[in-house]
Parts: structure tokens; C-alpha cells; sequence
């Protein structure tokens, strides 16, 4: 499949800080990317590169095959979505959604056409007459939305536009944007801090930290098999379960505790010595279902946290804190001997000194 967005060996700087580093990406064309990491990764920046607002220092940006690396943003068939809604409050919404293409100079029927399909996708035509200050704030992200779409191009540009929205409004949101990208096909590269709007939104996440993406992979592929401790450590709620210990073949054995086989364990390169394993919470099972699987565990719990529709165990294994989730219905308590188990073929084990899969 053709590529729509290409970045090639990109680097900016601002001063003598690198904020990215030699960075490709190729995004095909329809495709919705997501990049995602913690504030000052660099995400944004890359964003906005892409849409020509920031100048690079090397490397070459292509959209649609043509060569935007120092292109004007206006010509380089983009639409872009703002964090804040930005929207001119002496305005209608219809005015908001048209301004941009009134100021081109494009042909008043045209402009009629395509603020009339961007309100009808975007469910807006009762407030078309109205300003913004009579507006929701997921109305205006809405109409922030429509006035990308009105320019009718090729790619779409996200910068964390659900991150001012309350929760049960993002989440709205948040199918409303995944179910434009359904009807539309057009490529979105969407950036995010939120782990819940990658795994949903994405057909691949970028995962990114320095100014260098870490992992880019589909979701599944990034929640099971992290690349790194990085990776494994910033996807997931509650966070994977990290357990520090020494590997000898597929014996890893715990301070404190003892020997945890990993046969099963599908190993990426074979390294022994110092090793961090990582369980996921969900990836553990209780009580009879802990029973059936290879590894098994005796512990005590020390807090239980009732999360509504399952609960979350924190419990120890030699000393080092473990997490799991258990059904809302089984009763735990603080004190309460239990017997968990995990199978370690679902497991990440990682070499302690660089943090890479093993």
C-alpha cells in the first residue's frame, strides 16, 4: 500500500536540545496512527512538523509522494484539530466551518456543500446559526473537527483534542472520531498522553520517549509483547507487574523467594543474569484457575481495591509489590492467604542494564 505521510531521517533541534533524533515513520495511506508518550517525547513537536509549523533541522517529510519538507502548511493537503478549540467567537458555527475556505476564494456552492457534509458527519446542523459561547465544550471540539474536514484532504492531524473534555465526554467523543475515520478512510495521525484513546483509536501506536519512537506496532502486538520496559511500564492500568531476579536458562529465581520456571516463555534472545519479569495484573489467575497453570504462588494480600466491575489485589512476591485483578463478585480481604498463578508464555522478560525484550 502506497505511503501517505513518509518522514525520513528527521531531526529538530532547538538550540542544542535534540528534541527528535533521526526519526522515520511511514504512514500508509487510510491508516490512523497515534502517537503516544509522555508529555515532552516529543509527540507534538513531530505533529507539528508534519503541518509545517515548525521548521526542521534535517531529514525530509512527504505527503501524498510530494516532497512538504519546506512547504507553506496551506499547501501541504493537511487538516489539523487543536487542543484548544480555537474557534473565532464573533461567529457562527456555520461562519467558524467556512472561514477558511472563504478566505480562498472558493466558489460560494462549494463552500455550501461542504460545511453542509462536514455538519451532517459531524451531527451539528442544529447549531449552525449559533456562536461558540452558546456552545458545549464537545459541540465546540466538534465544530473544531468540522473545520478540518470542510478542507477535504488527504490527511488529518490530531493534537490531543479530547484532553480539555471530562471524561464521559471524551469517551463520546472518542467513538465519534473513530467512527469518522470509519466512513471517511482518510489518514489521521492523532497525538495523545491518554493510553485509552491509543489501544481504541489506533491501527498502530508510535510509542515515543526522547524524541525517538520506541515501538510502532499494532495494539494488540504493544500490550503483549512490549519491546522494552519503557513500553511494557506506560501501556496498561494498572501498570504491569515488574519483578526484579536472575535467569539462569529459563530458571528465574527471586530473592527471598525462590525459582519461577519460565518454560513456555517464547525468549527473543537467550541472556542470562540479572532480569526483570513482567506480568501483566489480568495475565494472573486466583484461587481453582491458578490451579491449572505452570507457575503457582502462595501469598498474602495487603490492599483491595474495588474497582466496580472487577476489583485490584496488591499482594508481595519476596518483597517486591505484585498486582492482580480478580471478578467484582470474589470477596477479598487484607490478611486473606490466596493462591495465584500466571502462565509464562504470556509473560515480557527483559534484560535489567538496557531494559530490551529478551
Amino acid at each position: 500500500m502506497a505511503s501517505s505521510v513518509s518522514i525520513r531521517d528527521l531531526s529538530l533541534n532547538f538550540g542544542n536540545v535534540k528534541v527528535l533524533q533521526h526519526l522515520d515513520l511511514e504512514v500508509e495511506q487510510g491508516e490512523f496512527i497515534v502517537l503516544l508518550g509522555p508529555s515532552g517525547c516529543g509527540k507534538s513537536t513531530l505533529l507539528n512538523c508534519i503541518a509545517g509549523l515548525l521548521d526542521v533541522s534535517d531529514g525530509q517529510i512527504h505527503i501524498t509522494g510530494k516532497n512538504v519538507t519546506w512547504a507553506e502548511p496551506s499547501e501541504r493537503g493537511i487538516g489539523m484539530v487543536f487542543q484548544s478549540y480555537a474557534l473565532y467567537p464573533q461567529m457562527t458555527v456555520e461562519k467558524n466551518l467556512s472561514f477558511g475556505l472563504r478566505v480562498a476564494r472558493m466558489p460560494k456552492d462549494e463552500i455550501d456543500k461542504r460545511v453542509a457534509r462536514a455538519s451532517e458527519i459531524l451531527q451539528i446542523q442544529p447549531l449552525l446559526q449559533r456562536k461558540p459561547v452558546e456552545l458545549s465544550g464537545g459541540q465546540r471540539q466538534r465544530v473544531a473537527i468540522g473545520r478540518a474536514l470542510v478542507r477535504d484532504v488527504e490527511v488529518y492531524l490530531f493534537d490531543e483534542p479530547l484532553s480539555n473534555l471530562d471524561a464521559k465526554l471524551r469517551s463520546d467523543l472518542r467513538v465519534e472520531i473513530k467512527r469518522l475515520h470509519q466512513r471517511l478512510k482518510n489518514t489521521m495521525i492523532y497525538v495523545t498522553h491518554d493510553q485509552i484513546e491509543a489501544m481504541t483509536l489506533a491501527d498502530r501506536i508510535a510509542i515515543m520517549k526522547n524524541g525517538i519512537i520506541q515501538q510502532l506496532d499494532d495494539p494488540h502486538t504493544i500490550y503483549n509483547k512490549p519491546v522494552n520496559l519503557f513500553v511494557a511500564g506506560f501501556i496498561g492500568s494498572p501498570s504491569m507487574n515488574f519483578i526484579n531476579g536472575t535467569l539462569d536458562g529459563s530458571n528465574f529465581t527471586v530473592p527471598g523467594y525462590g525459582v519461577i520456571p519460565l518454560s513456555g516463555y517464547q525468549f527473543v534472545a537467550q541472556k542470562n543474569g540479572s532480569t526483570v519479569l513482567g506480568i501483566r495484573p489480568e495475565h494472573i489467575a486466583l484461587g481453582e484457575d491458578a490451579r491449572k497453570l505452570p507457575v503457582q504462588i502462595e501469598t498474602e494480600i495487603e490492599i483491595v481495591e474495588p474497582m466496580g466491575s472487577d476489583t485490584i489485589a496488591w499482594t508481595k512476591i519476596g518483597g517486591q509489590a505484585l498486582t492482580f485483578r480478580a471478578a467484582a463478585e470474589v470477596a477479598l480481604a487484607p490478611g486473606q492467604k490466596v493462591l495465584i498463578g500466571f502462565e509464562p508464555a504470556r509473560g515480557s522478560v527483559f534484560e535489567s542494564e538496557s531494559g530490551n525484550r529478551i
